[in-house]
């Protein structure tokens, strides 16, 4: 499939159950066309992260997907040397009475020895066209990493001392996100197309979770997802995500439940809140306020 249009990205996104809005499929056209990375800044469990998976299954790309931490580095990110390996062949060598050592060293550090991680993997050809990778909660990490990334993302190369500067011949599709536990510096987002990827509206919540829950019924649908929206505008440590929307509405399908309850939202809220202290304040007859708010809110 070819991104051609944006209206082709909306289509292609929506045959891998990825519903997305107008807005998000233009900026993912225009990064698609000018080759340039797509910097995806929300609240956690709004799809970011479902959108690169949605785009290399459309597109039939092989996907590379870097989970970024506290402490990650650039050694981490893009190679490092199977140590265990190289001491068996210096072991080897060794007992053998093999090569000298300057050949020995030469050996050691080739593409042999050489573990590839996922910036590395991602400047290689791949069967199919450039792959897609997904650089996942970019504000976990630090600093130091960010300015790393400037160059991988500017010149989409890396360096290897040992083996020298190895080039993209084609540039992959490049994805960042971020849940904006921290700001990440504007020289790596001058670097990107940017799109805020808020929660969505209601139909097109209806519409995400048919598409990753058919076997809800509409009434039970519309339920869940007028209660989650009016959960929303509470003041939540974690506001439940359209993530949390579909875990909640398969577990209310597992129980065989029909419509909505007070007895039954508070016997799943774990599906939908996180944190205690967010399920205290939702417990009893506030889920039940909530619940006919939510009802007199669905449109008719």
């Amino acid at each position: 499939m070819q991104f051609d249009t944006i209206n082709a990205v909306q289509a292609g996104l929506a045959e891998q159950d990825y519903i997305c809005g107008r807005s998000l499929a233009t900026v993912t056209f225009l990064a698609l066309k000018l080759g340039r990375p797509l910097f995806l800044e929300g609240e956690a469990g709004t799809g970011k992260t479902e959108i690169a998976k949605a785009i290399a299954a459309a597109l039939g790309r092989r996907l590379i997907r870097l989970q970024c931490y506290e402490g990650l580095d650039a050694a981490a990110a893009v190679y490092e040397w199977n140590f265990a390996e190289q001491m068996i062949a210096i072991r080897t060598a060794e007992a053998t009475g093999g090569a000298d050592r300057d050949a020995l060293k030469s050996e050691l550090f080739t593409k042999d020895y050489l573990i590839e991680r996922p910036l590395l993997q991602a400047m290689r050809p791949q069967p199919g066209g450039a792959p897609v990778l997904l650089i996942d909660e970019l504000d976990r990490t630090d600093a130091p990493f960010e300015a790393f990334l400037l160059e991988a993302l500017s010149d989409f190369q890396v360096t290897i001392p040992e083996l020298g500067t190895i080039k993209a011949p084609e540039p992959p599709i490049v994805i960042l996100t971020s849940n904006r536990t921290r700001e990440v510096h504007d020289a790596l987002k001058r670097r990107c197309l940017y799109h805020w990827v808020d929660y969505p509206e209601f139909d097109r919540e209806i519409a995400i979770l048919n598409a990753r829950a058919p076997e809800a019924s509409a009434a039970l649908s519309r339920e869940v997802v007028a209660f989650v929206q009016r959960l929303r505008t509470e003041d939540l440590f974690k506001k439940p995500g359209v993530a949390e929307t579909i875990d909640w509405a398969k577990c209310l399908l597992a129980l065989d439940v029909i419509d909505l309850s007070p007895a039954v939202i508070a016997d799943t809220l774990g599906a939908i809140l996180k944190y205690q202290d967010d399920i205290q304040k939702i417990e009893g007859s506030k889920a039940k306020q909530i619940l006919d708010e939510a009802r007199a809110a669905i449109p008719a």
